[in-house]
């Protein structure tokens, strides 16, 4: 699917999950405004972002889920989401 991001990130403890994506979804929507659109400033209610998310600890499997990542790209066009 063309319409998702994975991403795996570490988060230290001291930072909550939605700081962070928030942070992340902010910076990048704006990055994405000003290269792909032209805008400079406020885009004045336009959404690139869903407003949700999904996380998951991953503890010592680290391997395990990036290799699910790299495999998305193949399960996406193969119809396996």
């Amino acid at each position: 699917m063309r319409d998702h991001v994975h991403m795996c990130i570490e988060i230290p403890p001291k930072f909550a999950v939605s700081s962070i994506v928030g942070y992340l979804k902010g910076k990048s929507a704006i990055e994405i405004a000003r290269r792909f659109r032209g805008k400079q400033r406020n885009f004045g209610g336009e959404h690139f972002w869903a407003r949700g998310y999904a996380v998951s600890t991953v503890g010592f499997e680290i391997d395990v889920v990036r290799q699910y990542i790299r495999d998305q790209k193949t399960a996406d066009k193969e119809g396996r989401f």
